[in-house]
C-alpha cells in the first residue's frame, strides 16, 4: 500500500488486477516486418508462367489433340436439308398459299376502282323519274316605266297630276305670327316672377352691418431686439510680421559676440565601411546546357533532342 493517497488499482476502480498474457515472450518489433513470412521459408510453387495462344500444342492442356466427337456417322448437311423440306412439305393439304396483288390504288374522285363493295346504287348521282314541267302562265303585260325624274317632267307619277297652286309671299312668317297671336290670346296672364331674385349678394352693400363695431385695438409697444452677438474673427497665425500675438513684435537686442571653439584636428582616419559584392553577368541555364551538349567536337553529330 502506498504511504499516501490511493494506489493505481483504487484509481482504476477494478476488482483485480488483469492477468498477463505475454509474460516472458520476446519483443517482436513491428517496423519493417514481413507481411507473409512463410512466403520467404522453405521451397515455393513455382508455375511455368502463361502461356499464348498459337497453333502449337503448348497452349493447350492436353498432350495432343483430342476429337469431341469420337467414331461419329458422316452426315452431309445439304442432305439432311432436302429431307426436312420434302417432310414439311407433305404436311400440306393444298396448294402453296398464294398472297393477293395487294392494295389498289383508287383513280380519281368518285371512282370504286380498288373498293370492296362496289358501287351503291343508293349513292349514285341519277335523279329520279319526275313529271314534265309545265310553265305558268304569263303574267300581266304592262307599258314600260317612263323615263325622267319626275321633277319638272308632267304626266311620271302613277296617279293624276297634281293641280297646280299658287304660293303667296311670306306664307310661313304669315302663319308662324298667326299661331302667336293665338297662343297669347290663351294666356291667362303675365309670367309669373319671382321676388328672391338671386344676386351676387343679399344686398348691395356687402360691408353693411347695424350692430355697432367693437373698440380698436391699439397694437403691442414693440420690443427693441439688442444688435446680434457677432462673434470675433478668428485667431491669427504667427508669422513673420507677429500678426497674432498679443504685444507688437519685440525690439531686437543685440546679442553678444561669442567665439566658437576651434573643433581639435584628428591625425587618426575615418573608418569607412568596404562596399558590398557587385553584380557581374550570369549565364541562363538555359545556355550553359547548350554549351556543355553542343561543343567543338561534337557540333557535326550533335542530334535535335525533343521532350
Amino acid at each position: 500500500m502506498p504511504s499516501e493517497g490511493k494506489s493505481d488499482m483504487e484509481r482504476t476502480g477494478l476488482f483485480s488486477e488483469m492477468s498477463y498474457v505475454t509474460i516472458g515472450d520476446k519483443y517482436v518489433s513491428h517496423y519493417m516486418r514481413p507481411f507473409n513470412e512463410a512466403a520467404s521459408k522453405n521451397r515455393q510453387m513455382l508455375s511455368e508462367g502463361t502461356k499464348t495462344l498459337s497453333a502449337l500444342q503448348a497452349g493447350y492442356f492436353e498432350p495432343q489433340f483430342v476429337r469431341i466427337f469420337n467414331g461419329e456417322a458422316y452426315s452431309n448437311p445439304v442432305q439432311l436439308r432436302r429431307r426436312y423440306r420434302l417432310a414439311e412439305a407433305k404436311k400440306n393439304l393444298g396448294k402453296a398459299f398464294l398472297p393477293s396483288n395487294g392494295d389498289k390504288l383508287p383513280c380519281g374522285l368518285g371512282s370504286y376502282y380498288g373498293t370492296i363493295g362496289g358501287p351503291y346504287a343508293y349513292f349514285s348521282r341519277q335523279l329520279k323519274a319526275t313529271e314534265r314541267y309545265i310553265p305558268p302562265g304569263k303574267n300581266l303585260y304592262t307599258n314600260p316605266g317612263k323615263k325622267g325624274t319626275g321633277y319638272g317632267y308632267a304626266n311620271l307619277t302613277i296617279g293624276e297630276q297634281y293641280p297646280h297652286e299658287p304660293d303667296g309671299y311670306e306664307v310661313e312668317r304669315m302663319n308662324a305670327k298667326k299661331a302667336q297671336e293665338e297662343h297669347k290670346r290663351l294666356l291667362k296672364g303675365g309670367p309669373f316672377k319671382l321676388n328672391l331674385y338671386p344676386q351676387e349678394y343679399f344686398d348691395v352693400n356687402p360691408y353693411f352691418n347695424d350692430k355697432p363695431l367693437p373698440p380698436v385695438k391699439k397694437p403691442l409697444p414693440e420690443k427693441l431686439i439688442a444688435p446680434p452677438f457677432k462673434p470675433s474673427s478668428p485667431a491669427k497665425k504667427d508669422g513673420g510680421m507677429k500678426g497674432g500675438t498679443f504685444d507688437p513684435y519685440p525690439s531686437h537686442s543685440a546679442d553678444p559676440y561669442v567665439i566658437k571653439k576651434s573643433q581639435a584636428v584628428t591625425t587618426t582616419k575615418i573608418f569607412y565601411p568596404p562596399s558590398g559584392p557587385k553584380s557581374r553577368p550570369v549565364k541562363s541555364i538555359m545556355t550553359l546546357n547548350v554549351t556543355r551538349s553542343l561543343n567543338g567536337k561534337n557540333y557535326k553529330t550533335a542530334q535535335l533532342t525533343s521532350y
